[in-house]
């Protein structure tokens, strides 16, 4: 099976980014800056974006790149005889399947809230009326899987490639818009220094891990959504340079989608620290109180449609193409089979809140922190580690020579020998921080 290519950089660069730009960007993000004093959080999270982000994913790229594989076949092309790196491959798989078994739900909802909108039929919206609803978790989650893989039924270029640029640059100015209309409301400066001022007061090793934690995790390392579209890419242009432009959009949406939403909190007295709802709730309570809300309200979930779908396109690209690896099917069957099943696993997030009760962790837990809690916890810090292991070990993987030569292939930043200690050592290290703090304020 001939392997497809992209058809341009940006094309590359737009779907990496989106990629890594979801629901993580701009609905975790903004309620994890509120939840954690403001400033000095997003300041810590832009260093370990580049302390960390950067180095991760030029690694996982360089992975792709060189073995021109999804991440089920790569380890195989790469490692030694003998060794069994390719696990890792099998679990890269089944975390984007886990991934999309929440991933999908969440993007359905924000589809309703849209549509909502759009429709006029705003005024009762509420998350939690939404989310025990059966029939509009279905319908809706439906409609996100069917027209994701409707969209991957066409080849690269026609069909991901093509659907992505567009949704990525109106994605870009639509936020360029709200957040221009935020700066208009009485009272938005004091959202600003908030969000813009840090207050060393309120940090602490919790906001550190918490920063650490979601530079890391926004950039989808660990199951190899990197390193499918890596392994599209041709020689012409550096890893380490792409990285750089991939982690500044992604870090521009995350920090525009505060600048939408600190500003309409601080000039509508909302709380900043109201977690998961801030963007649902929050936000639709803006919209409700000021003239033309329902065009801003339509457009400001219009955005958040656009951020989710290029992640479950990037994601259920990377599922596909595994699959096609492991069975050589077509892309039209490939994409039949993995909806079914992407569907039939997020069914249990869908109805999760109502007719499937299930409280893995205790209290009100459902499959929505299952699947979170095996993803996010769990396969995206052990792959990265996995990752970063790989690359830089010599007598065990892949090594530092091998590394910096593909990555430094083509035009642009190149990996420096005195970058070493920082690939080697500091990220695996972080990595490991990460997880084992994690589990423990997990089940705290």
């Amino acid at each position: 099976m001939e392997r497809e290519r992209l058809g341009s950089r940006l094309g590359f660069i737009l779907l990496s980014a989106g990629c890594a730009i979801g629901c993580g960007n701009v609905w975790k993000f903004p309620w994890m800056v509120g939840e954690n004093g403001g400033g000095a959080f997003v300041l810590i999270y832009a260093i370990c974006l580049i302390l960390l982000g950067l180095p991760a994913m030029t690694m996982e790229f360089a992975l792709g790149r060189a073995s021109q594989a999804s991440p089920v076949k790569m380890y195989q092309k790469l490692e030694k005889p003998g060794q069994k790196w390719q696990l890792h491959g099998y679990l890269a798989l089944l975390g984007n399947v886990c991934l999309m078994a929440f991933y999908t739900v969440v993007t359905g909802w924000l589809i309703y809230y849209f549509v909502s909108f759009v429709t006029g039929n705003y005024g009762e919206l509420g998350f939690v009326t939404m989310i025990s609803n059966p029939a509009i978790n279905v319908s809706y989650l439906a409609l996100a899987v069917a027209a994701g893989f409707l969209v991957l039924t066409f080849n690269l270029q026609g069909g991901l490639e093509r659907v992505t640029k567009v949704m990525m640059v109106a994605l870009l100015i639509l936020m360029l818009v709200l957040a221009v209309k935020s700066g208009t409301f009485e009272g938005a400066g004091e959202g600003y220094r908030f969000y813009l001022i840090p207050d060393f007061s309120k940090l602490s090793m919790s906001v550190v891990v918490a920063a650490m934690n979601q530079a890391f995790f926004t950039l989808s390392i660990g199951i190899g959504s990197m390193a499918i579209f890596g392994s599209y890419l041709g020689d012409d242009r550096s890893l380490l340079g792409e990285s750089v432009n991939v982690v500044l959009l992604d870090s521009f949406v995350a920090i525009v989608a505060g600048l939408i939403i600190f500003p309409s909190c601080a000039a509508y007295g909302l709380k900043v620290g109201s977690g998961p709802a801030l963007l649902f709730d929050t936000m639709t309570t803006v919209f409700r109180n000021i003239a033309g809300g329902r065009i801003w309200g339509s457009l400001f979930f219009m955005f958040m449609v656009f951020a989710a779908f290029s992640t479950e396109l990037a994601v259920c690209e990377n599922i596909l193409a595994c699959v096609r690896e492991l069975t050589g099917w077509s892309r039209k069957k490939g994409c039949l089979v993995c909806g079914i099943v992407v569907f039939l696993f997020a069914m249990t997030t869908a109805l999760g809140f109502s007719v499937l009760p299930f409280h893995p962790f205790g209290g009100e837990s459902t499959f929505l922190d299952f699947w979170d809690f095996i993803v996010s916890t769990n396969l995206l810090p052990l792959g990265a580690l996995t990752i970063t292991l790989f690359c830089t070990g010599k007598r065990f993987g892949w090594g530092w020579e091998a590394l910096t030569a593909e990555a430094n292939k083509g035009k642009g930043l190149k990996i420096r020998d005195w970058m070493k200690p920082v690939f080697t050592y500091v990220v695996p290290v972080s990595v490991v921080v990460i997880y084992v703090l994690g589990l423990i304020d997990f089940f705290k």
